[in-house]
């Protein structure tokens, strides 16, 4: 399994490298490098001229669009590693006996899926949009440590083995098996576990933690120093300003983990008792691990929160609402990100006035996040809005934070979540954050600007496919979460068939466990849907000529990565428009009079 993993990561870094003109259309034009501040070229004699071709380029790059690549691969792998293993648990949880995979197989796929999607698809995913585009949009020639950016990235795909690991020993029948700690790795569960694979798994934590906090120093020093004379505090883009309060978020959270997990190894292998009974206690984890749990959830959603208020005026055919108000907002959050961490831990016993202090926090928390929403609604209001694949995900991201955003207000009310708390209504609410959030934005922003990456446009009936397959699964599969929660239905649970008939009849949970695997398999066709549509596309899709292929300068709305992205296409072609029919900025053939605006068509 490794070697095939492996194997996995090698071609993709070979498919990026045999694509046609792929060299030409990054930041080296004719062995020129077209700079991102501008793309004012620099001679071919000034030493940076020469890249290497093929997959040495990969290996070594420390071009900060390149290494935006790299992330990007390396989280679309992590994001299928976990599809699967939740598809699997899915189809073991359509009846309520065990039926395919043993329990202990179901909880090493749990403690993996949740891993994966929280640490090695949501970060990196992250970091992919903001490697590549925050230099652009700041005007700057690079990161500001070009060869630290490269070093955080390269820190992953050995992070990725480690958590893993459990799973390629399988074969081998030795003493080392996939860890079952769940992605919380509550103590004393996780001390007592003897298998090697914990230790593993925690170790490739440590390094998903030092790469994100190298990443978070490298973005901090870049926007404050790097910036373009006339890029300033108060024309600074929305999603830079996300990628610096989460960068802040990540330089106080991610180090507090690797103390913890350092304890933890320590508690493990050499008897200390940081969290034994007998020292700290076991509550002491659970302390330590939310104070970090929960800004991280803000770690992954504020910049997902600003691609959404970068991309969503673009078609709403107005600016941001309320700029500053957002900005004010994002602020807020990541400053009262720190002071909600005890609200999942309302039935540990703590002080009743202690947990109504974190309630108060935990509700105060809703106002920034509901002014965030109300400006992303006026924003469109009487707006011209164009129903773009792009703007799709980003209308689908609002609607979903509102359901997701709700339910996570009850859980802050401490009557409310000892009830619903260990429920699937937690699970139902933290995936509409997680995939309805997420991943919508990460997937409208991968539209957005793939004709900058690719220098071709996807398939737009393909992409408008893929998003209604995902929102409608998403509502079918997580609001039938938030039901069976309200039936009592215990998460993590492998099996189901003692349920108490008293809280529901087993055949009313066993129906929305059904409902909830076909909800994923509905996710499952839409993301299989992307694949095809962004891989055909980058190899095959049309050529865009058009510097402006989201028709933004008729609005005002023309941002800085297109403007690079322009001269990009100058540089390419010499200045002269190729002769190719230029292709629809939703996806349309070749040819064709096209819509630009997700609906009508132009004479």
């Amino acid at each position: 399994m490794a070697a095939l993993v492996g194997a996995v990561f090698l071609a993709a870094l070979g498919f990026v490298a045999r694509v046609n003109g792929w060299w030409g259309r990054l930041p080296f034009v004719d062995r020129t490098r077209v700079a991102t501040d501008g793309g004012h070229a620099h001679e071919p004699g000034s030493g940076l001229a020469h890249k290497p071709s093929g997959i040495t380029r990969w290996l070594t790059t420390v071009d900060h669009k390149d290494i935006g690549i790299l992330y990007g691969m390396y989280g679309v792998i992590a994001f299928l590693w976990g599809g699967v293993s939740v598809m699997i648990m899915r189809f073991e949880l359509f009846t309520a006996a065990e039926t395919y995979i043993s329990p202990e197989m179901y909880n090493a796929l749990l403690t993996s899926h949740g891993i994966t999607m929280l640490f090695l698809f949501g970060t990196p995913i992250i970091a992919a949009f903001s490697n590549y585009f925050v230099p652009l949009l700041i005007d700057a020639d690079d990161m500001a440590f070009p060869r630290i950016n490269a070093i955080a990235f390269w820190l992953l795909p050995p992070a990725a083995l480690l958590i893993w690991a459990g799973f390629f020993t399988i074969p081998l029948d030795i003493a080392i098996s996939p860890a079952q700690t769940s992605w919380t790795m509550y103590t004393p569960l996780s001390v007592e576990q003897s298998n090697p694979g914990v230790d593993l798994m925690l170790l490739g934590l440590h390094l998903t933690g030092v790469s994100a906090t190298m990443g978070a120093i490298n973005f901090i020093a870049t926007i404050f120093t790097e910036r373009g004379d006339d890029v300033t505090w108060a024309n600074l883009d929305i999603f830079s300003w996300t990628i610096l309060t989460q960068s802040g978020l990540i330089l106080f959270a991610f180090p507090l983990l690797g103390s913890a997990l350092i304890m933890l190894l320590l508690d493990r292998n050499f008897a200390t008792t940081f969290f034994a009974v007998e020292g700290g206690g076991p509550i002491l984890w659970q302390h330590l691990f939310w104070f970090f749990g929960h800004p991280e959830v803000y770690i992954l959603v504020l910049p997902m929160m600003g691609l959404v208020s970068w991309i969503l005026p673009k078609f709403a055919g107005r600016k941001l609402f309320g700029f500053k108000f957002v900005v004010y907002s994002t602020l807020a959050i990541g400053v009262l990100s720190f002071g909600v961490w005890a609200h999942h831990m309302f039935g540990s016993g703590m002080d009743p006035r202690i947990r109504a202090s974190f309630m108060a926090t935990s509700l105060a928390i809703a106002i920034p996040s509901a002014v965030k929403t109300f400006n992303w609604i006026t924003t469109l209001w009487n707006g011209k809005v164009r129903l773009t694949a792009p703007m799709l995900f980003c209308i689908g991201f609002v609607a979903n934070f509102v359901i997701g955003g709700i339910t996570g207000v009850f859980l802050a009310s401490v009557p409310v979540n000892l009830i619903l708390h260990e429920t699937y209504y937690v699970v139902g609410h933290f995936h509409y954050i997680v995939m309805g959030m997420i991943a919508f934005a990460g997937f409208g922003a991968i539209y957005y600007w793939f004709p900058i990456v690719t220098g071709r446009m996807y398939n737009r009936k393909l992409a408008k496919g893929h998003f209604w397959l995902s929102m409608i699964g998403v509502n079918i599969t997580f609001f039938a979460m938030l039901l069976a929660g309200y039936f009592g239905m215990p998460r993590r649970y492998a099996t189901y068939s003692d349920f108490n008939p008293e809280l529901a009849p087993l055949t009313e949970i066993t129906f929305l466990h059904q409902v909830m695997t076909a909800g994923a398999v509905i996710i499952a066709v839409g993301t299989i849907l992307w694949l095809l549509n962004v891989v055909w596309s980058w190899k095959k899709g049309g050529k865009v000529t058009d510097p402006d292929p989201w028709n933004t300068k008729e609005y005002g709305l023309h941002g800085r990565e297109f403007a690079w992205f322009e001269q990009q296409l100058a540089a390419t072609d010499g200045g002269e428009t190729e002769s190719e029919s230029a292709v629809a900025t939703d996806g349309g053939a070749d040819g064709e009079s096209v819509a630009t605006d997700g609906g009508s068509e132009q004479a």
